[in-house]
């Protein structure tokens, strides 16, 4: 798939994705995809942004409409990271939560 750079992209994420020795954004690469209709997306999107890893997300199919109209997708969102922050990204979405000491 090609993302591309459009209109409909938060302000300053084109800013904050990192880019090549030519001064291009780099290339961005499936991380996940999300369908599970608790906010696992927004929540995991959230984390990866906290850790400085800019994210893209994709609504498959006609999953835009969906989240328009339903407020979710129906066939779940496809989260995009930098090719370079990729390991890091995985890691990250792997990692249990550590348990509160009682």
């Amino acid at each position: 798939m090609e993302l591309s750079w459009g209109k409909s992209l938060p302000s300053d994420l084109q800013e904050r994705w990192p880019k090549t020795a030519v001064g291009e954004p780099e290339k961005a690469v499936f991380l996940c995809n999300c369908r599970a209709p608790d906010l696992t997306d927004e929540i995991m999107i959230n984390m990866l942004e906290a850790y400085g890893i800019p994210c893209l997300r994709d609504y498959p199919g006609n999953g835009s409409f969906g989240k328009v109209v339903l407020g979710m997708s129906g066939q779940g969102t496809d989260i995009y990271v930098p090719e370079s922050r990729l390991e890091e990204a995985r890691s990250l979405c792997a990692a249990q939560p550590e348990e509160a000491e009682e």
